[in-house]
């Protein structure tokens, strides 16, 4: 496994929009917010020219992303690139890319929700680890909520120990000054599933070589020439292979027919566990919990599984490394997460 170069002062953030673009004002103010108070701190700014542009969903077209994210890739000042924001299109860029050039300068790359389309690829196809966490713009909120300093620690190179939040924030509010920050309502609870012979209060341990992402972006890369995820979990089989995952408005009826066909594809051969995300919206027309859409798929497999946890678009999300060996233990609603980068 590859890992990119370190944060460290003097060098540069590299921000582009890999979907869609900041172009209301207030996201705009959060934008700046966010360039301030990352050049404060000794990491100037390089954006890119789709940042604050956007129409019907996009910044710019596929081809116009994947120039300008590649040409951060080269950039010898930058050693960070993150996604503005999120969206749905970012599968546009992907027959643009050149992934021998992303190879030959492998680079940081952060992002969640669309940003899987490209930082799972990455890793999966080029063994550079990535980085699943914040989009830029969670950066302009004042003040940072601890998550944000934990992420940038975490570029920098320190293997901090990362615990379970108290609090998260269930579901989205409109912001009016581009300075809020998470509004945190709802207590943390992560939740052990399985194994079936697991009592409440038990620890469970899940250790192996993470990947994952969002749900309802991976299902569109199934199948796909860029999909070598199959490839990725026999090259690292005796690692096992963690997943994370969580989805974005997956109904019970997407969550069970996509999980199914990852399982079928391959995907989840070699997996030691598997931890999900809060779901951002879910409902179902046949009455069934999350928890039991999940276990209608993956139950047979009697591996550990973990539900709710600080991962994706219920705020605020731990930082996760793609393509690292990591540790994840969970008990009494609780969790701990550890990287190690070999």
């Amino acid at each position: 496994m590859i890992y990119p170069k370190n944060l460290e002062k003097g060098y540069k953030i590299g921000v582009t929009a890999t979907s869609s673009g900041n172009d209301s004002e207030v996201d705009l103010i959060r934008l700046d917010s966010g360039i301030s108070q990352l050049t404060e701190m000794g990491y100037p700014i390089i954006e890119t020219n789709n940042v604050r542009k956007n129409y019907k969903g996009r910044s710019s077209d596929g081809k116009t992303r994947a120039k300008e994210l590649m040409e951060l890739f080269t950039n010898p000042e930058v050693r960070v690139i993150m996604a503005a924001g999120g969206g749905d299109y970012l599968v546009e860029m992907l027959s643009n890319i050149d992934f021998d050039l992303l190879k030959n300068h492998p680079k940081w790359l952060q992002g969640f929700s669309d940003t899987t389309g490209i930082n799972f690829t990455i890793t999966t196809n080029l063994d550079i680890a990535s980085i699943y966490a914040n989009n830029f713009s969670s950066f302009g909120m004042k003040p940072w909520h601890r998550s944000l300093h934990d992420n940038i620690r975490i570029l920098e190179g320190n293997d901090i120990i990362q615990h379970s939040f108290d609090k998260f924030q269930d579901g989205y509010r409109s912001r009016e000054t581009g300075y809020e920050g998470f509004y945190l309502d709802k207590d943390v609870e992560w939740k052990n599933v399985m194994p079936q012979s697991s009592k409440k209060g038990d620890e469970l341990t899940i250790n192996g070589r993470t990947i994952g992402g969002c749900l309802d972006v991976l299902l569109s890369l199934v199948g796909t020439r860029f999909d070598k995820t199959c490839d990725f979990v026999e090259r690292y089989a005796q690692d096992g292979i963690l997943w994370y995952l969580e989805s974005y408005d997956l109904s019970s009826e997407d969550l069970t027919r996509g999980l199914w066909q990852l399982k079928e594809a391959g995907w989840f051969n070699h997996a030691t566990g598997f931890v999900f995300g809060r779901p951002a919206m879910y409902e179902s027309a046949y009455e069934i919990s999350y928890e039991e859409a999940v276990l209608s798929v993956l139950g047979e497999l009697d591996l550990p599984i973990i539900l709710d946890a600080d991962i994706g678009h219920k705020s605020p999300q731990v930082t996760m490394i793609n393509g690292a060996i990591t540790t994840i233990t969970s008990k009494d609603g609780k969790g701990i997460i550890t990287f190690e980068r070999r």
